[in-house]
């Protein structure tokens, strides 16, 4: 609209100019060469515009003539430009695709059209990358550190290919390089983190994620200070208790849902003798996420409280949470510890009616066995927990951990562990380690006939279940595990329903062996 307009004036400017002059009375007189050459002033004027107009296309097309050879060099730059971009279309699908061959013979004919362009040193470093060939996409990479524009981009690609080979020094310096030339290379801040957290140099670790602040929005950030300030503190609780607890309340007020700061507070404060504000702090967190770790640190906020003191500060945190599952756990255990029995076995009751999982069904052995000493129903409790649904757990990538970790030890990521249910499936070294002393002091039915209780061992019980392979591995007690990497036992997948008791086991759960059927008969 404001186009029309201006145009619209522009023409009735040029209007009244044109009727201005035609109005206006005069010759115009001009001598070339002795000749006197006399006209109006109107068609002067336009003998100068005409005039002006022919040289103006006359100097055009000369111009156009002269620069015809330059036309045509720019017209086979363009051609080349085009066929060089499509090498790179054709390239780039095809390391999509999983095509080696064609990735390889476009980014040859990429390179040779378009020259050291940033998308053919990519499109090159790619194809070297698929034919794991890294010395070429070392070379591809090290080519982009020439351009100011694709600097990074090559620091990140000498970043992987250095890690691949092991070489953490290269990668570390590569990473520190990235963050320097941009402090919003958050993947640089991430993998200085990351290498610092595996060396447990969480001051360090904290400093880097200040340094690359600007790579992340602030929740994010919040949250991952947060995780090392609880690694800090967690490192620091016993020997730097204060250092520690101003870590803690700082990671505590940026991610008040991290159960293990909140957890390491409430002990740090318990110590301090500020009981009462650790017990707030603990009840806080109870109600936003009930969890064994801020329970065992609630119940031990007063050291030297009796059991039945322990019963009451249990009913609190029960009071807290009445329907959840964790609050009935801590209930039932306390009152268990203080041999009340039937208030224990009441409060289990809703946990047991249907599947029960590990820990209730390991709590009302127990039960069984303290309450009325009935080896054979804690024999039956037992054994439904060798099939029972897993409890949740810590798992970071897969990997169950008994303790919150602060990164991954698959992948090293920070903050990857989460509590949560495993997958589906029977950890039979993690139920060894559970049922192990349980089943040792227990005597097995027919004791005449039964194994000795020295031989007796959760692990050949759960090969008597049919859940693990007796039959040691050509590898197994030869090859010494690695102390330094925290990873789970291997995972058994589930032979048969969670709640089955399996083969050789009656239907009230009395466990009979081959010997004991050959007794009877």
């Amino acid at each position: 609209m404001m186009r029309l307009v201006l145009l619209l004036v522009l023409l009735t400017v040029a209007a009244l100019g044109l009727a201005t002059v035609a109005d206006l009375n005069g010759t115009i007189a001009v001598t070339v060469l002795g000749s006197k050459i006399e006209t109006t002033l109107v068609v002067g004027v336009s003998a100068v515009l005409v005039l002006t107009l022919v040289l103006m296309s006359v100097w055009s097309a000369l111009r156009f003539i002269f620069r015809i050879p330059d036309l045509i060099s720019l017209g086979f730059s363009a051609r080349r430009r085009h066929k060089g971009h499509l090498a790179v279309s054709r390239g780039m699908i095809a390391v999509g695709a999983g095509d080696t061959l064609l990735a390889r013979k476009s980014a040859n004919e990429a390179k040779r059209l378009l020259g050291h362009e940033p998308l053919s040193l990519l499109l090159s470093a790619q194809a070297a990358q698929m034919e794991n060939n890294r010395a070429g996409a070392d070379r591809a990479f090290r080519a982009m550190l020439s351009n100011p524009e694709t600097r990074l981009l090559g620091l990140r690609g000498l970043f992987i290919e250095a890690k691949r080979a092991g070489d953490l020094a290269v990668a570390r310096q590569c990473a520190d390089d990235a963050l320097a030339l941009s402090l919003k290379a958050a993947w640089a801040t991430e993998a200085l983190i990351e290498m610092l957290v595996a060396e447990k140099d969480f001051d360090k670790a904290l400093v880097t994620l200040d340094r690359g602040r600007a790579g992340f929005e602030k929740k994010d950030l919040n949250r991952k200070r947060a995780v090392l300030l609880t690694a800090l503190g967690l490192q620091q609780e016993l020997g730097t208790p204060e250092d520690a607890l101003h870590a803690l309340q700082d990671a505590c007020n940026r991610a008040p849902d991290l159960v293990p700061a909140q957890a390491a507070l409430g002990r740090l404060r318990a110590r301090r003798g500020d009981v009462r504000k650790a017990s707030r702090g603990l009840e806080s967190a109870w109600s936003q996420m009930p969890h064994p770790d801020l329970a065992d640190a609630y119940l031990a906020v007063r050291s030297g409280d009796a059991a039945r003191e322990k019963v009451k500060r249990a009913e609190r945190l029960h009071a807290l949470q009445p329907g959840h599952e964790e609050s009935r756990l801590v209930l039932a255990r306390a009152a268990l510890d203080a041999r009340d029995f039937d208030r224990a076995r009441d409060v289990m009751m809703p946990l047991i009616q249907d599947r029960p999982r590990v820990r209730a069904c390991l709590l009302m052995a127990e039960l069984e066995e303290r309450d009325q000493n009935n080896l054979g129903l804690a024999r039956e409790w037992l054994t439904r927990a060798a099939h029972a649904p897993r409890d949740e757990t810590w798992v970071a990538d897969g990997v169950t951990s008994d303790i919150w970790l602060p990164a991954s030890p698959v992948t090293g990521q920070l903050d990857r562990c989460r509590w949560m249910v495993p997958p589906d499936a029977h950890d039979a070294g993690r139920i060894a380690h559970i049922l192990d002393t349980a089943l040792r002091s227990m005597p097995t039915p027919h004791a005449p006939l039964a194994a000795p209780r020295s031989s007796l061992s959760a692990k050949t019980f759960l090969a008597e279940q049919g859940l693990v392979n007796d039959t040691p591995s050509s590898h197994e007690d030869q090859t010494p595990s690695k102390p330094s990497v925290n990873r789970g036992s291997v995972v058994f997948p589930l032979p048969r329903s969670p709640d089955d008791p399996g083969p050789g086991i009656t239907s009230d759960g009395v466990v009979v062996s081959d010997r004991a059927k050959e007794h009877d008969v």
